[in-house]
């Protein structure tokens, strides 16, 4: 199946970046979210990337425009699901909150529709089952910035068809991604490998080993990463940190995935990072 029309719901920092490449791509987008304030303002930002894309020689003029008016605010999640293709959901990391909107998607969406979440370390398995549909639940986790980075993976479930997956690898490349199919365990590659270490940045804060620019001084400069964990921590949402950690702990069972007590600490403070305007760095402005 060639996918056309997508509906996006969740119109946050990932939501909104997903309905930009996708209209990018050639895609009608249908971009829903259960408060309204947050389209407007997604919608908005929206426009200022591809402004920006424009100034930087990214796309033309005429291709920012097109991308656009390609996507429209959905009234309603029945207005959203009604007669898409694809419904890739963006909302918080939790089972029981993505449980709960895949059970309406599946209410709501036609037969063909397929229904993807883009969660960053759920089991993909148990989110399709609580659908009719699990032959189309996938996951589509999307890297941050959406617009900008290359990679998704995608992650099958246990009844996940072989066409379901084509679709989705075949629109990640019209995304101008790549898409790289991984096993449906907890974390799935990216987060298994990435969250315990910047779980264990935050060990060497709170056991006073270095200060917090030391920390990402030497990940920076002597491993040549792009960005501290700590600074990283901030721009993924310490909250979003701490669930993942919490997810990996109770899927494998093992204390070396144990959330550090100061992530914690930080997340029940609301220091969340970026979108809070204090995490382990203070954004003023936001």
């Amino acid at each position: 199946m060639i996918i056309n029309q997508v509906a996006v719901i969740g119109a946050g920092q990932m939501g909104s970046g997903i309905a930009q490449v996708a209209a990018q791509a050639g895609c009608q987008v249908r971009l829903y979210d259960a408060e309204a304030e947050r389209i407007t303002k997604a919608l908005t930002g929206i426009e200022k990337q591809l402004a920006s894309g424009i100034v930087k020689g990214k796309w033309t003029q005429e291709q920012a425009e097109q991308a656009s008016v390609r996507i429209v605010a959905a009234g309603s999640l029945q207005e959203a699901a009604e007669g898409v293709d694809l419904v890739i959901e963006a909302i918080i990391e939790s089972m029981p909150a993505k449980k709960t909107l895949l059970a309406q998607l599946d209410h709501l969406a036609q037969a063909h529709t397929i229904l993807a979440s883009n969660t960053s370390s759920l089991p993909v398995t148990e989110l399709a089952s609580v659908t009719s549909r699990p032959e189309r639940v996938i996951g589509m986790h999307f890297m941050n910035p959406v617009p900008v980075m290359k990679l998704i993976e995608v992650i099958r479930g246990l009844r996940t068809s072989n066409d379901t997956y084509t679709s989705v690898a075949e629109l990640a490349e019209r995304m101008g991604k790549t898409a790289l199919e991984v096993r449906d365990f907890p974390g799935f590659v990216s987060n298994r490998i990435l969250m315990p270490m910047i779980n264990e940045a935050v060990y060497t804060l709170y056991e006073g080993v270095a200060s917090i620019e030391a920390i990402d001084g030497v990940m920076r400069l002597g491993m040549n990463h792009p960005m501290g964990p700590l600074a990283l921590a901030d721009l993924i949402g310490l909250d979003t940190c701490l669930a993942i950690m919490e997810t990996l702990h109770d899927g494998f069972g093992d204390s070396k995935y144990r959330p550090c007590p100061l992530l914690r600490s930080y997340v029940h403070a609301g220091w969340l990072g970026r979108k809070s305007g204090r995490g382990f760095y203070t954004y003023e402005g936001g």
